[in-house]
C-alpha cells in the first residue's frame, strides 16, 4: 500500500495540512519515476530542478483546481521548450508555445513533469510502435500496454503522476486506461482545444485525460475545457456538472457481443452489468451493427487519408523514418481518391442517422472497453489483427460525435483487466460521471497498479450543479434559514454544498434599512479571509430573474472557493464598503449574526 498522495484530494489535503509542499511533491514524483525503472514511459523528462523551481514559485493560496498537481503530457502535444517527437526522432522539433490544453493546465496550477511515449504519430491501439521502447503494462508485463497513449496510461497506473494527458481518435484515450485499470475520459469533440496537438485525424482528434478516479478525470476535464477561437475545430459546448445517475443503459444485444471467444472477458462484462442492475439501472439491449459499420470506416475508409495529410510533407520527404507498421497503415491513404472521401462522408451521414434513434431510448451505452486483453506475443505474430480487435468498441465513437468514459470494473477470473466504457451523445460528458464513478467503486479493484483502494464516494456536500444549471454562491441573507432565503426557494433553487471561499476576500456589514446585508469584497490573493458560503443550483431562467433583482452596490461575479470551484456569487463594489464595518474576523455572516452584531 502506498503512502504518498495519489489522488487530487490527497494532494490537496496534504498541501492544506502542511504535510507536503508542491516542491516536495515534485521531488517525490521524480523519485518514483526513477524507482519504477521503466525508461520507455517518458520520451522527455523536464529537469527536476526546473519543475521544483516552478513549484516553489506557486503562491501559498491555490491558484486553481490543479494547484501543485504533477501532470504528464503525451508527446504529440506541444509543451513550450520541449521537443515534440510523436515517437519519431527525425520529426522532433522544439515547441515554441504550449498547446492550449497545456496552457490551461498551467493556468489551473498544474506542474508539467515530462512528455510520454506513444504509438508513433498516434497510430495504433497497442502502444508498442515506438523507437523509444515499449512501456510495460502495469498489471501484466506479457500484455500490450494499450495505445496510442501508452506512456500516459502507464504513468498514471503506476502511481507516478495523478493525471496525464493523452489524445483519442480511435480509442487511444480509453484502451490504455482499460488495460491498466485506470480511468480514461474521452471528451466530446471540440470541448478541449486541440490547437498545438500534432493531429492523427484532425476532424476526429480530441485531448483525453487519464486519472486514477472518475472525480479526478472530470476535475481535469473541467479545467481544460473551454472555447478556443484560434482553433477552427473548437466548439462552445457547456461542460455542465454531474447530476443524477442515468438509469436507462444500453448494452450490446446477443448478436452484438464480441469477445473473440474469450469467456473470461465475457463473464467479467456480465459482472459489470449485474452492478448496473444493482445500482437501479434498466438494461436495454442495443443492436450495435450500425456502430460497427461506422467503426469500419476509420481504417477501411478514406479517413486513413487524413492521417496521411497530417504528416504529408514529412512522410513524402522521409518515409524511411517511420515505424514500418505506421508507414504501412499511413501509405494506404494513396489508394483513396477525393471521390472516395465524399463517398465516405455520405456513408457516415447515413450511419449517424441510423444510430440516432438509439439515444431516444437510452441515457448511456455501456460496452466493454475492449473484447479481451492482447499479449505482446500475439502482436509479434500478427501486428495488425490484435490492434484491430482492441478497437472493436472504440473506433466508432469519434466518428459518431459521442463522448465516452472508460472505467475499471470487475477483473477477469485470472486477474487480467476487463474494464467497461460508458458512451453518450455529444455534450453529455458530465452525465456519464456519476454512473462511471459508481461502477468503478462497485468493481472493487485497486487504483491502477498502486495497490491502493479507491477512496469512498465524495460526501453529498461536494455536490455540483447539473449540466443545465448555474451555480450561485451566497454569503448573507440568502443563506438557509435567513430572511431572504425564500427568494431562492421560490425560484426552484436547490442547495448543493456549504464551502468557504479562498482567503482572498473581506466581508463587510453594509449600512441600510431592511434585512442586514453583507458585502463581499475581493482583495489580493491570500491577504483576506475565508468566508463561509452556500452554493445553490438554479436554472438559467431563474438565475437571470435573480440577478435582475440585485440592488447596488451588490453585483454578481465569479468567486474562488476552497474546494477549487469557481461559481457565480455576490460581490460588492469598493465604494459600497467605504462606511461599512469589516466583519471578516467572524468567518461568515451567520457567525457575525450569532455574535449578536447583526
Amino acid at each position: 500500500m502506498t503512502t504518498h498522495p495519489l489522488t487530487l484530494a490527497e494532494y490537496r489535503d496534504a498541501y492544506a495540512a502542511g504535510r507536503l509542499t508542491p516542491a516536495q511533491a515534485v521531488r517525490e514524483v521524480y523519485r518514483r519515476i526513477a524507482a519504477h525503472a521503466d525508461p520507455a514511459i517518458f520520451i522527455t523528462l523536464r529537469p527536476e530542478a526546473e519543475v521544483v523551481a516552478e513549484a516553489d514559485a506557486l503562491p501559498a493560496t491555490p491558484v486553481g483546481p490543479l494547484h501543485g498537481i504533477p501532470v504528464a503530457v503525451k508527446d504529440n502535444i506541444d509543451v513550450a521548450g520541449l521537443p515534440t517527437t510523436c515517437a519519431c526522432p527525425d520529426y522532433a522539433g522544439i515547441a515554441a508555445a504550449d498547446a492550449t490544453a497545456v496552457a490551461r493546465l498551467r493556468q489551473a496550477g498544474a506542474l508539467i513533469v515530462g512528455k510520454t511515449n506513444l504509438d508513433q504519430f498516434a497510430t495504433g491501439l497497442v502502444g508498442v510502435r515506438s523507437p523509444y521502447g515499449v512501456p510495460r503494462n502495469t498489471l501484466a508485463p506479457s500484455l500490450v500496454p494499450g495505445g496510442s497513449s501508452s506512456g500516459s496510461g502507464v504513468a498514471v497506473a503506476a502511481g507516478l503522476v495523478p493525471l496525464a494527458l493523452g489524445t483519442d481518435t480511435a480509442g487511444s484515450g480509453r484502451v490504455p486506461a482499460g488495460l491498466n485499470n485506470i480511468v480514461g475520459l474521452k471528451p466530446t469533440l471540440g470541448v478541449i482545444s486541440t490547437r498545438g496537438v500534432v493531429p492523427a485525424c484532425r476532424t476526429l482528434d480530441c485531448v483525453s485525460v487519464f486519472a486514477l478516479t472518475v472525480e479526478d478525470a472530470f476535475a481535469a476535464f473541467t479545467a481544460l475545457s473551454g472555447f478556443d477561437a484560434a482553433d477552427p475545430f473548437s466548439r462552445a459546448i457547456p461542460v455542465g456538472s454531474p447530476g443524477k445517475l442515468p438509469l436507462r443503459i444500453g448494452v450490446p444485444d446477443a448478436e452484438s457481443r464480441r469477445f473473440g471467444g474469450d469467456r473470461l472477458s465475457e463473464a467479467a462484462f456480465d459482472a459489470a452489468l449485474a452492478d448496473l442492475e444493482a445500482l437501479g439501472a434498466t438494461l436495454v439491449p442495443v443492436d450495435l451493427a450500425p456502430f460497427y459499420a461506422t467503426a469500419a470506416l476509420l481504417y477501411d475508409g478514406p479517413w486513413v487519408a487524413e492521417r496521411w495529410q497530417a504528416i504529408r510533407s514529412f512522410i513524402e520527404a522521409r518515409p524511411e523514418a517511420l515505424h514500418p507498421v505506421t508507414r504501412a497503415i499511413t501509405e494506404r491513404a494513396t489508394a483513396f481518391s477525393a471521390a472516395d472521401a465524399f463517398a465516405g462522408r455520405y456513408r457516415l451521414a447515413e450511419l449517424r442517422r441510423a444510430t440516432e434513434p438509439v439515444w431516444q431510448t437510452i441515457d448511456a451505452l455501456c460496452v466493454p472497453t475492449f473484447p479481451r486483453p492482447q499479449t505482446l506475443d500475439a502482436l509479434a505474430a500478427d501486428p495488425i489483427g490484435p490492434n484491430a480487435e482492441l478497437g472493436t468498441y472504440t473506433n466508432f465513437v469519434n466518428l459518431l460525435d459521442l463522448c465516452a468514459l472508460a472505467v475499471p470494473s470487475h477483473p477477469r477470473a485470472d486477474g487480467l483487466p476487463a474494464g467497461v466504457t460508458l458512451i453518450g451523445p455529444a455534450g453529455r460528458d458530465a452525465a456519464l460521471v456519476p454512473l462511471g464513478a459508481a461502477l468503478h467503486r462497485a468493481g472493487g479493484t485497486p487504483m491502477g497498479a498502486t495497490g491502493a483502494s479507491l477512496p469512498p464516494a465524495p460526501e453529498p456536500g461536494t455536490a455540483r450543479a447539473a449540466g443545465d444549471e448555474i451555480e450561485l454562491a451566497v454569503v448573507g441573507a440568502h443563506l438557509s434559514g435567513l430572511p431572504l432565503n425564500g427568494e431562492l426557494n421560490a425560484l426552484g433553487a436547490r442547495l448543493l454544498r456549504a464551502v468557504a471561499t479562498a482567503p482572498d476576500y473581506r466581508l463587510y456589514a453594509l449600512p441600510g434599512a431592511g434585512p442586514r446585508r453583507p458585502g463581499l469584497l475581493r482583495v489580493a490573493a491570500g491577504t483576506g479571509a475565508s468566508i463561509a458560503t452556500e452554493v445553490w443550483a438554479l436554472s438559467p431562467a431563474a438565475f437571470g430573474r435573480f440577478v435582475a433583482a440585485i440592488p447596488a452596490p451588490l453585483g454578481i461575479g465569479t468567486l474562488r472557493l476552497s474546494d477549487g470551484t469557481s461559481p457565480k456569487g455576490f460581490l460588492c463594489e469598493p465604494e459600497g464598503v467605504r462606511e461599512a464595518e469589516d466583519v471578516s474576523r467572524h468567518g461568515g455572516w451567520r457567525a457575525y449574526l450569532a455574535a449578536g452584531r447583526g
